[in-house]
């Protein structure tokens, strides 16, 4: 897939997922020239990129509105929004996408923040995008044309998968499964590698077998075709290792039960965000 735009791109937020998206669109394809960037200190990375392809950096909002962007894309942390929005409005137009990732932040404060003729989207992509594996769910406000939910499509496509959900709140329960869920995955290496250095494991060694482990798992999972459970049961011999093991993490009060505690807490905070 190639990514090509009629009108410039405007990137506010120039952090890790920012980044992220900006080389997967430009690794897509993207001309440089099609897009703008807004961001006081651009990490290193996203700078290195504005260096080496001539990306324009923290042009004139008045500027930008002559140029009447077709998309913009908003990464800042949701509590910078009240700060940046506002001085965005003067580029809303029935031509301009606001696509927002922030996470917390629902389409009605969008709307009362830029005002009640913007056309919204919001996102909820998650980490893996850095390295193109990462999945986003979005929801469009009603004003949302097909034209720009296809492109809105395309640009999340960049970095990996991509689904719609008609119900806004439900992208409160995506930011308690995907988009927080990769702190979910490599905490997992933390305790496993702590548990095989209580066993006795040299910790070098312990932190390998783990991360080897729970990566080399996850591309079982993008690989086959099997569900879960059946990877999970495969590995499981009655009465083996695995089973006792699997008896402490699937009994009373066990993995099952604190990933559902850990995952509502996530989706309240979000709910708590967007209040």
């Amino acid at each position: 897939m190639t990514i090509a735009i009629e009108r410039p791109l405007l990137l506010v937020g120039a952090g890790k997922m920012g980044g992220a998206l900006l080389a997967g669109w430009l690794g897509k394809g993207l001309a440089p020239a099609m897009v703008q960037l807004r961001d006081p200190q651009p990490g290193e990375d996203v700078a290195r990129l504005i260096a080496e392809r001539g990306i324009a950096l923290n042009t004139s909002i008045r500027d930008l509105a002559r140029l009447t962007p077709g998309v913009v894309l908003l990464a800042v942390k949701p509590q910078l929004m009240e700060a940046v929005l506002p001085e965005l409005q003067m580029l809303v137009a029935p031509e301009t996408l606001f696509l927002s990732i922030a996470a917390g932040t629902s389409l009605q404060r969008l709307k009362e923040l830029l005002g009640a003729d913007v056309h919204a989207v919001r996102a909820m992509p998650n980490t893996p995008a850095a390295i193109g594996r990462g999945i986003t769910v979005a929801c469009a406000n009603p004003l949302v044309t097909a034209a720009q939910k296809a492109m809105a499509g395309n640009l999340l496509a960049a970095v990996g998968d991509v689904d719609w959900v008609e119900s806004e709140p439900l992208i409160d329960a995506v930011t308690a499964i995907s988009g927080s869920g990769p702190a979910y995955v490599f905490y997992l290496v933390e305790c496993l590698a702590a548990s095989g250095e209580a066993l006795g494991l040299e910790p070098e060694l312990a932190m390998r077998l783990a991360r080897a482990t729970v990566s080399g798992s996850g591309e079982m999972l993008a690989q086959f075709a099997d569900e879960a459970a059946t990877l999970r049961k495969n590995v499981t011999s009655p009465g083996g290792t695995t089973a006792a093991a699997l008896d402490v993490l699937m009994g009373e009060g066990g993995l099952s039960v604190l990933m559902r505690r850990a995952t509502h807490a996530a989706r309240d905070r979000a709910r708590e965000l967007g209040s």
